[in-house]
This record gives structure tokens, sequence and C-alpha cells, in this order.
């Protein structure tokens, strides 16, 4: 279940890392799949037959510099092998790495698609820059995001982008 778990919190921080569209900068990734994992949460039903296994109130999961936190956190697999085919983590979703944060309602990762979907309200903040529309995917094995509005004209893709520091004296000389 470990290896399961750790594929879980891998692929939510690298939607942490990219979800903004920044370039991807490889030498800041770092292999978390020797890492410990650690995940409290009030209660754990493991349901083998159903395949799936839930944590629930107050769920946090942490594996390097990576934190999860939510209501439930089910962790859904395959029939055959044991591999996890999706993970659904919803109420309060917050994922945490250094100062990249993500939040939503509910994030959804099917392994199948290799697509991380954030849906409620959905926000990705790296210091004073941030993104937020009706939803935000992540594909993985593209390294690529896409933030949708949606098809309400009301609901819009928002992007706050600040300028870098400018460098030297105060006045910009």
């Amino acid at each position: 279940m470990n290896k399961q778990i750790s594929l879980m919190v891998l692929v939510f921080m690298l939607l942490a890392s990219v979800a903004l569209a920044a370039p991807a900068d490889k030498s800041s990734r770092r292999d978390r799949s020797s890492l410990p994992i650690t995940i409290k949460s009030n209660e754990l039903t493991a349901d083998n037959k159903g395949k799936t296994a839930v944590f629930t109130g107050k769920v946090v999961a942490k594996q390097g510099d990576i934190s999860i936190f939510a209501d439930k956190i089910t962790v859904n697999y395959a029939d055959k092998k044991g591999d996890v085919e999706k993970i659904e983590a919803s109420g309060n979703v917050r994922i945490v790495q250094q100062n990249k944060t993500g939040t939503a309602a509910q994030a959804v990762y099917d392994s199948r698609d290799g697509r991380i979907t954030l849906t409620g309200n959905p926000r990705v903040m790296q210091g004073g820059d941030s993104i937020s529309g009706k939803t935000i995917t992540y594909y993985v094995d593209d390294d690529k995001s896409v933030v949708s509005g949606g098809d309400d004209p009301k609901s819009r893709v928002e992007a706050v982008i600040n300028p870098p520091s400018r460098k030297g004296n105060a006045d910009g000389r």
C-alpha cells in the first residue's frame, strides 16, 4: 500500500510544481519514491474486496517537502495487480510544497489517463502569482497544464503574474 500512496503524493507534488505552467526546472524535481510517507487521519477504512482505502477526518499526507491536506482521500485499486487506478481527495483540499500551494474542493488523479483534475474553486499560487478557473487539469505524462473557465461566460480563467523584482537601484537605473 505504501507504493500506491507514494504515487499519489508524487503526482500531487507534480501538480503543485507545474500547475502555473512555468517552465519545468528538472533540477528542482526530486525522486521521493524512497522517502517515507506519513498519513494521519481520524479513520481509515480499507475494503480489499472493493479495492479501496478511504482516509477520513483531517487527513494529512506527507512525503518529503510535500503535504496534502483534505477531509477525505480515497484510493481506488485496479483489479489484478493492485496498482492505483484513481485517487480522490475531497473537502478543503490543499497541496503544499515549499512556496507553492494548490487549493480546491476536489482533486482527482486518474492513472490511466495520467491526469490530475482540480475542481471546486481551484487555485494554484506560487509567491505572489496565481491562477484560477473552473477546472485546473495537469497532464502528468505531457508535463502540461490546462486551466478552463468552463461554459459560463461569467466564469473565466484568471492569472495574476507579478513581474520579477528589479535588481539594482530601487529607481530602476
